[in-house]
């Protein structure tokens, strides 16, 4: 049988490409809503993880400024948006390992948010202060929005978050401001301004459902709360002197409010500078009890099921996580795992949490209802973990 000269070498070639890509390290078909990063803070790297082994998959090296990052999800869950110290923003394919694209957008930033319909990425700057928003595909900047009161004096941004509608919703620092950005046409984005809120609001938070939007307030106790439902109510201020008559206690690292836990009707949050989480009423916005923990609590964050509340703490108490069983409002579990614990997160159903400690180099991960240590990762001083469920989450 006589085979055609030019048949014979494609069918040749066509075998060669088979066996090229049987050698090839390709990325593995999967899909990535158990995957995740961890931001190793020193080396500017980061590490993506899959929660369901618990192993690491891979590293990207060349993020910058990592002291202070934090980070979005694509609501297909396959791009990460890095906020970095530095001003740097990435765009970073998890599942190709490798960084897409980045811009340097600012001198200092501290954070950043996904629009509701994801193609908006939204980033809060120190220097210069104020918001930038970006396209989510190409990273091209849509709008700057400096932060710049009445008196024309420039503040930090800082609590920066998603809300329903195309919104970004943002506090001023210096200023005590909290604006409200309607992004439906980036190019011309609207802002309500809400002044004299209280004296250096520091972080804030929304609630699960994209209504209430609240501020912690450094220069004073108390929260300032938003009602995005009923805008023109205003700002109204909730805790309002919770430590009256108290010492309050040199504060070694600002509470992170992202994580606040939203247990049912209840809000449970840290206390500025004391060795407390308050217990907040939601239907009354009202305290409605203390617990007393091991130090200044820096993330206070609930299971996906609301039943336990794990808190960690400021140096020089920063080797202990305590678990509050939310019914009782007691501490069940106090977990000695070593200096610098920084960041928890848990799995999507809450089985498993995943813990860094910093000083250690070293990713813990615990059973949440037996508190076994069931996996542990080696990782250059990590900090902040972020699993791709966050994609869906308002606020995160």
């Amino acid at each position: 049988m006589r085979i055609n000269f030019f048949v014979a070498v494609k069918i040749s070639v066509s075998f060669a490409a088979v066996i090229a890509l049987a050698g090839c390290a390709t990325p593995q078909l999967r899909g990535t809503g158990d995957l995740g990063i961890v931001i190793e803070r020193a080396a500017g790297t980061i590490q993506v993880v899959e929660t369901t082994h618990r192993t690491k998959l891979g590293q990207i090296a060349g993020l910058g400024d990592l002291s202070h990052a934090s980070v979005n999800y694509s609501r297909d869950e396959r791009y990460a948006y890095v906020f970095g110290r530095d001003g740097g923003l990435t765009k970073v394919d998890m599942l190709e390992m490798r960084i897409v694209k980045r811009v340097m957008q600012s001198g200092n930033s501290i954070g950043g948010a996904i629009s509701q319909d994801g193609k908006l990425i939204a980033v809060a700057n120190y220097t210069p202060g104020g918001v930038r928003v970006f396209d989510a595909n190409t990273l091209e900047m849509l709008a700057d929005i400096p932060a710049v009161d009445g008196a024309g004096k420039s503040s930090k941004v800082i609590g920066l978050v998603d809300a329903p509608g195309n919104r970004f919703v943002w506090s001023l620092f210096e200023a005590g401001e909290i604006w409200v950005a309607d992004m439906r046409t980036p190019a011309k984005p609207g802002i309500t301004k809400f002044t004299n809120i209280g004296k250096e609001p520091y972080d804030a938070m929304i609630t699960a459902d994209g209504r209430y939007y609240l501020a912690g307030l450094f220069g004073e106790d108390g929260l300032a709360l938003l009602d995005l439902w009923n805008m023109k109510a205003g700002v109204k201020r909730v805790l309002n002197g919770y430590g009256k008559g108290e010492q309050k206690l040199p504060v070694y690292k600002m509470p992170h409010l992202e994580g606040w836990a939203a247990t049912g009707n209840e809000l449970l949050v840290p206390a500025v500078g004391r060795h407390e989480v308050l217990v907040v009423d939601q239907n009354k916005w009202a305290e409605a009890g203390r617990i007393a923990v091991h130090g200044q609590p820096v993330f206070v964050v609930a299971r996906p099921d609301n039943r336990q509340v794990w808190v960690n703490f400021a140096f020089p108490l920063n080797d202990v996580v305590q678990v509050i069983d939310v019914p009782s409002r007691t501490i069940v579990k106090t977990l000695q795992l070593g200096k610098g614990v920084l960041h928890m997160e848990f799995t999507p159903r809450g089985e498993h949490v995943w813990v860094s400690v910093r000083d250690e180099d070293r990713l813990d991960v615990f059973d949440t209802e037996s508190f076994e240590k069931v996996g542990e990762l080696r990782a250059d001083k990590p900090s902040g973990i972020f699993f791709t469920p966050r994609a869906h989450r308002t606020g995160l």
